[in-house]
């Protein structure tokens, strides 16, 4: 299995399920890193005041958010840590949607999520739910100190969890100022029937072993055929590994009877006071 990212389980009601995230995206693409072209060291980015052109040490730089035009707000690194999120390592699922009801402009990025610890049973029985009743999870996590929006849903035999823009994080389309003649078209038959005709005859099946980016291949084989001609160069490098956690977490398929029964139970007691509200008013008015 791919190296997971993050480790920790699932839950809703009283049900974990324990998980490991991978991503299910490779970034590609063309990296191009600075180097000194004296000495092949790498070169990194200078911390420079942008009034006077100086360069400012580690030291001297606070953070701050901008509160209106030209006025800061200077926060202390103590004050930014304690608003970060407490991570509980879980996948907290607080409700069950249609995929239909998530706008297409909310969804980022996607990651699989594979049962880890002998959670295989539960796992399977979570993906099976989602499948037949065909909803997807609505959950929140806590990854690297930032709270996300996300969603859980099933894949062929997986789970897939794809993180979701906030709302606030996503214009609305009234933004594009769309006129009558986009949102109510007067369009031909002939038209439409031209275009439809387009469309069918330029159809073809999913091949993404079709889809390759050009520029990512033309500088790769200018690497190959540069490195085969010795026209390599040493560059020290620095390499770190991040230390992850993973959550104690609980496998019971029991809590689902569990989870149920609390939530009947919170319902009849609501409907019991609810009941007991209505009798002292009844009472008060006789």
């Amino acid at each position: 299995m791919a190296r997971a990212i993050w480790k920790g389980a699932i839950s809703f009601g009283l049900v974990h399920i324990p998980v490991a995230l991978v991503s299910a995206t490779s970034s590609r693409g063309v990296d191009f890193d600075w180097l000194d072209s004296r000495s092949m060291d790498p070169v990194g980015y200078k911390r420079v005041n942008k009034i006077t052109g100086k360069e400012v040490t580690k030291e001297h730089i606070v953070k701050g958010v901008q509160f209106e035009k030209g006025r800061y707000v200077v926060l202390s690194e103590e004050e930014i840590r304690s608003a970060h999120p407490v991570s509980t390592q879980t996948i907290d699922i607080f409700a069950f949607v249609d995929s239909e009801q998530i706008p297409l402009q909310n969804i980022d990025t996607p990651y699989y999520l594979a049962p880890d610890k002998r959670g295989g049973k539960v796992y399977a029985l979570l993906r099976e739910t989602l499948s037949k009743t065909q909803k997807v999870a609505l959950a929140r996590v806590v990854l690297h100190t930032r709270q996300y929006l996300a969603a859980l849903m099933p894949l062929d035999s997986a789970l897939v969890l794809v993180k979701l823009r906030w709302p606030q994080e996503v214009r609305s389309l009234d933004e594009l100022a769309l006129g009558s003649e986009v949102t109510k078209p007067q369009l031909a038959k002939a038209e439409l029937d031209m275009a439809k005709r387009l469309v069918e005859d330029m159809s073809a099946d999913w091949k993404p072993e079709d889809y390759t980016d050009a520029f990512e291949e033309k500088i790769m084989a200018l690497v190959d055929k540069k490195a085969h001609e010795g026209k390599i160069e040493d560059v020290e490098t620095v390499d770190g590994d991040e230390e992850r956690k993973s959550a104690d977490v609980i496998d019971l398929t029991e809590l689902l009877k569990r989870s149920l029964g609390g939530k009947t139970a919170a319902k009849s007691k609501a409907k019991a006071a609810s009941k007991t509200t209505a009798a002292k008013k009844t009472k008060r008015a006789s």
